[in-house]
């Protein structure tokens, strides 16, 4: 009698399904009525265009703001973890695959249509080549610079902080914990995740859905395929899905950083190729001179309406507004992978980074790319480039034919855009199941690869039909309601960070002072003295143990149930009160040692040491505040420092504001 297998899953059904329904729905309309669907849609989309762009503006105004805002003030220290956490990944590692999650393909597809496109647009046409190479120059590094960057940035840092100060799961709903505090764990919280996942699964489709339109073009004008039909297109798609999948399966700490680390590395070589291949001078020196110019208008451009430029508005509301709409749309995505991969990171570092880094690339390929193309179509095509202009599926390798070594550069494009299609639908699959499965720790790999299957499935389903200009709308459309959610989510890191700060800085009681001076020829000795593992241990014993052990009996006959925690590798002891509601109180002491420089060892007026080494007893904590040596204790003043931090503690809990920090215990039962 054969027994049934149960499929091993870790979705949860509160988020999964009404997400899934939803997707199918919108999908199969924007399929079977791409007509009817997308000008529902369009109409929807123009009318918060026009009527709401302020909206967007002010957003995106006061996400830059803040996150500058935090990058310089006191808060900036703060760490993406504990305290004594470490970053997960090289720096290198870490940049590489947030730019390949944030910009992805979309860098491919505009580097040269949209600079062509703002340079032979109508609004610029009436100005002078200068004027109009400058203006396509300025709005393309306004469009891809900080503005998008701290929309991401803003997102991944809520995230980040959220999961790892917190202890909270890495998922939009804990963003704002500190509003709905337990409800997260219900219907708001499934609504917050299931809006999430939408959102996530219709950029990235119709991002992966352009994208295969243009590798398509591309092989075609360079001959390896002899149209832009849908079997191409599928069987491309087939392909690229096949190693995005077996790239997602594999783990973050494998496919999806080392695909990362090879396409920055392919990228940087692109980008050297053109610059030397084409007009260097002109190249370097109009960088030099945007990137003066986009700082020298950046308030200009950040609150700029055309309010009063009504010949401008139509241009205004299809690039700058779809810009922060589709930059919106992308951060549940892009800003939980960030989030995924950014712990122990400091909160300086993390903005610093995300918000320069790939800004300042961002300038330099899109410098490259566009102004190599607009200056080829003044001096040598003739206008050739700017008439391809609405044709950007093509336009990148008709560029591509007025430099050298044509050819083998336009397969290095092709190269490019595929492994930007692999690690943003690998690392999209990364993330559409953590939400879906509340940030489950483990995952089996079929369910893993199912989001990736259904991301092609639709995907080629939507480009047969020609529903994705639907689904782009739609997507579009989300981003409104979700950049309301991200300023309530700024007002939950101000709360949040207020309390942090207050928390780490709460003074001791001055009711102890550990030195009494008493024994000060002990402490002289102890000063001078280099001690060795053997010392440390016998005051491992002595001292530290002898005071906790003796502090446990004391608190078990006051009615406090207090344990004693000790291992050997390494060699510590801790005393650990624990509860419910609350983190538990921890304090503890380990062996640590310090290695000496060189001509500290060989000072004759100092003690003699071993190899350099010297050993002493650190005091830990369990919130990981910095600990220090506490060598020269005495073992009653050892006891009393053990107090002195217990003071703190019951001080800290017995304040209603902050629950929300201190309450990690408890909250390890959302996930």
């Amino acid at each position: 009698m054969s027994k049934s297998r149960k499929i091993n899953s870790s979705l949860n059904s509160g988020v999964t399904l009404p997400s899934l329904i939803f997707i199918l729905a919108v999908c199969l309309a924007s399929a079977i009525f791409p007509g009817r669907v997308s000008t529902v849609l369009g109409v929807v989309k123009n009318f918060i265009f026009v009527n709401l762009n302020w909206v967007y503006v002010w957003a995106v105004t006061v996400f830059v703001l803040f996150l500058l805002f935090l990058m310089f003030s006191k808060y900036g220290e703060i760490k993406l973890g504990r305290n004594d956490s470490s970053p997960d990944y090289s720096f290198f590692s870490w940049i590489s695959m947030l730019f390949a999650a944030g910009m992805g393909i979309g860098l491919m597809y505009f580097s040269v249509a949209e600079p062509m496109q703002h340079y032979s647009n109508e609004i610029f046409a009436n100005s002078s080549y200068v004027n109009s190479a400058k203006n396509a120059q300025l709005y393309t590094f306004f469009h891809w610079g900080i503005h998008a960057w701290a929309i991401y940035g803003l997102v991944g840092l809520a995230l980040s902080y959220f999961a790892y100060r917190y202890k909270l799961p890495l998922s939009l709903r804990s963003c704002l914990y500190p509003i709905l505090k337990d409800r997260i764990q219900g219907r708001w919280g499934n609504t917050i995740d299931v809006f999430a996942l939408c959102s996530t699964f219709f950029g990235i489709t119709t991002t992966l859905g352009f994208g295969v339109v243009q590798i398509n073009s591309g092989l075609h004008i360079l001959g390896v395929v002899h149209e832009t039909g849908f079997v191409y297109q599928a069987f491309i798609v087939f392909i690229l899905v096949s190693i995005s999948v077996f790239s997602a399966t594999t783990g973050v700490d494998k496919g999806v950083r080392i695909l990362s680390n090879l396409n920055i590395a392919v990228v940087i070589l692109l980008m050297l190729f053109v610059l030397f291949l084409g007009p260097t001078v002109y190249l370097i020196g109009s960088f030099t001179e945007g990137l003066g110019n986009y700082i020298n208008n950046f308030f200009n451009l950040t609150f700029n309406t055309h309010v009063y430029e009504d010949a401008s508005l139509p241009w205004f509301y299809n690039w700058t507004i779809l810009y922060w709409a589709w930059w919106i749309s992308w951060s549940p995505f892009v800003g939980l992978f960030i989030a995924k991969i950014s712990k122990g990171r400091t909160i300086r570092e993390f903005i610093a980074a995300v918000l320069i880094l790939p800004t300042i690339f961002n300038f330099m390929w899109m410098s490259v790319f566009g102004n190599s193309a607009i200056w080829l179509d003044n001096h040598v095509s003739g206008g050739a480039l700017s008439a391809l202009a609405n044709d950007p599926d093509a336009l990148m390798f008709r560029f591509l034919e007025y430099l050298p070594f044509t050819k083998v550069i336009s397969f290095m494009v092709i190269a490019i855009i595929m492994i930007f299609f692999v690690t943003s639908a690998d690392s999209g699959m990364f993330v559409m199941n953590s939400i879906a499965t509340k940030n489950a720790k483990v995952s089996p790999k079929w369910q893993i690869a199912g989001w990736g299957v259904l991301l092609a499935v639709l995907a080629l389903f939507l480009l047969n039909a020609g529903g994705l200009e639907a689904l782009q709308s739609m997507t579009l459309i989300t981003a409104l309601p979700f950049s309301i959610i991200i300023l309530v989510m700024i007002a939950c890191l101000v709360k949040a960070l207020s309390i942090d700060k207050k928390y780490y800085e709460q003074e001791f009681s001055v009711s102890t002072v550990p030195w009494s001076g008493k024994l000060w020829k002990d402490r002289l000795r102890q000063i001078v003295k280099v001690d060795s593992q053997n010392d440390i241990d016998s005051y491992m014993r002595d001292i530290a143990g002898n005071a906790i052990h003796e502090l446990r009996n004391e608190f078990i006959k006051n009615g406090i149930e207090a344990n004693i925690n000790q291992g050997k590798e390494p060699n510590f002891i801790e005393i650990e009160i624990r509860y419910d509601l609350v983190n538990n109180f921890i304090y503890g002491v380990r062996s640590e040692t310090k290695d000496f420089p060189e001509y500290f060892q060989k000072e004759e007026n100092l003690s003699d040491m071993e190899d350099g080494q010297a050993y002493f007893p650190l005091a830990y904590f369990g919130d990981a505040r910095q600990g220090y040596d506490v060598r020269l204790f005495t073992k009653d003043e050892l006891i009393a420092d053990i107090l002195k931090h217990y003071e703190r503690f019951v001080a800290i809990i017995s304040e209603d504001k902050n629950k929300m920090f201190i309450s990690s215990n408890a909250n390890r039962r959302i996930r």
